[in-house]
């Protein structure tokens, strides 16, 4: 293995990791804001700051961690060749996240509109999507069950 093989590697687990990070804390927040009392603008627009640069700094931490996984992919060639299903799998799933990361901004324009329908008990639930998502992927690099 090359030096810049694990470099490479090492950096894009750190920045899919700390994408992640904002992904499982993002929905967090639209827990707490779906919970706001309608009277409680400072409270609502507090959570909405938070929720704004979250999502922001989290956009700017996705593209080093696809860069990076196109980099290994591509680049240097993982996963090429036969016995390698885990990683088609895998980009199934980075498609997903992708789409995840979108609907997180969706969700974050309807609370800015005033537009939110749904409750904290859904986004409880919405909140464990990147939780599956996360550790369907680790698994699959890591076991390579295919």
């Amino acid at each position: 293995m090359s030096s810049a093989y694990l470099w490479v590697k090492a950096l894009h687990i750190v920045f899919v990791a700390s994408w992640f990070a904002g992904l499982f804390y993002l929905p967090r927040l639209f827990v707490n804001l779906a919970m706001v009392p309608a009277d409680s603008h400072a409270e609502r627009e507090r959570l909405l700051l938070m929720a704004r640069k979250l999502y922001r700094f989290s956009s700017m931490l996705m593209v080093p961690a696809l860069a990076l996984g196109l980099w290994l992919w591509l680049g240097i060639g993982v996963g090429k060749g036969a016995g390698n299903g885990w990683l088609h799998a895998k980009l199934v799933l980075v498609a997903g996240v992708i789409g995840y990361h979108h609907v997180c901004r969706t969700l974050l324009r309807r609370f800015e509109q005033s537009g939110n329908q749904r409750s904290h008990r859904w986004f409880r639930v919405f909140n464990e999507v990147s939780v599956l998502l996360f550790t369907a992927i680790v698994i699959l690099v890591v076991v390579k069950p295919f």
